[in-house]
């Protein structure tokens, strides 16, 4: 696997990230992958290689870069732990909603500055908090985010003032939304909640719940790992920006 690590100036400091680029020369539309909670690790490359294998720049930021340098997470030994939080609540603490938000537009500036990068339309997806995030930051920039995926992400309708569908209104993007019918974190109030949001907002947008799929289907080294949710997931994704990036 082939990709270019990169430094990006954000405004709390400098954001380590990753570029996945399409075989060949030419330009090719851009997408932000949001990572999950589990941070930067091997399964995250070998998905943003995947997804620029489908003709995208991808860029995988890290986003827990304000907590400083971290070794690559095994999760399972967090999860074997017993204690998600203590194992990395540090790192988790370190962002949310907000300065992810605020850190997007460092990301976006970065990926204007690419020749191999064709027009100023992106996309963003995003897994587990990365969800949020990736809708989060396309109520934010609603004049560059053209579609907005969130796979098992929680916390999407919430009371809290950070909650994304809190931004329906602003959004222009069109908006994919799968969670897991066994989530506490995506409840199926929450879920009905978010697909109103939406709707009340006018966003072309399409909630779905995947059957017999928990928290974190997707990542091949969770042990929740679900390989014909995660090959739906694949499939989705690939048609939301085939249809709306140029």
């Amino acid at each position: 696997m082939s990709y270019e690590q990169v430094s990006i100036r954000t405004r709390d400091g400098d954001c380590p990230a990753y570029v996945f680029t399409p075989s060949g020369s030419g330009q090719f539309p851009a997408v932000i992958f949001y990572m999950d909670g589990l941070g930067i690790r091997p399964t995250i490359f070998d998905m943003g290689q995947r997804l620029a294998g489908h003709g995208h720049v991808v860029l995988v930021p890290d986003l827990y870069y304000r907590a400083g340098p971290y070794e690559p997470l095994d999760p399972k030994e967090v999860f074997a732990s017993g204690d998600f939080r203590a194992a990395i609540g540090h790192l988790f603490a370190s962002t949310d909603n907000r300065r992810a938000a605020e850190d997007t537009e460092a990301f976006l500036a970065y990926l204007d500055g690419r020749e191999d990068v064709a027009g100023a339309k992106v996309g963003t997806t995003g897994y587990c908090m990365g969800g949020s995030i990736s809708l989060t930051a396309a109520g934010t920039y609603p004049d560059r985010i053209a579609a907005a995926a969130s796979f098992h992400g929680g916390n999407l309708a919430t009371d809290s003032e950070l909650s994304p569908h809190r931004l329906a209104p602003a959004m222009a993007a069109r908006v994919y939304v799968a969670g897991a019918d066994h989530d506490n974190s995506y409840p199926p109030e929450m879920a009905a909640r978010l697909d109103q949001a939406l709707s009340d907002a006018g966003v072309d947008h399409r909630c779905e719940v995947y059957p017999e799929a928990l928290h974190g289907w997707t990542m091949t080294d969770f042990p929740v790992y679900n390989q014909a949710a995660a090959e739906r997931h694949w499939t989705e994704l690939v048609a939301l920006f085939a249809a709306t990036l140029p």
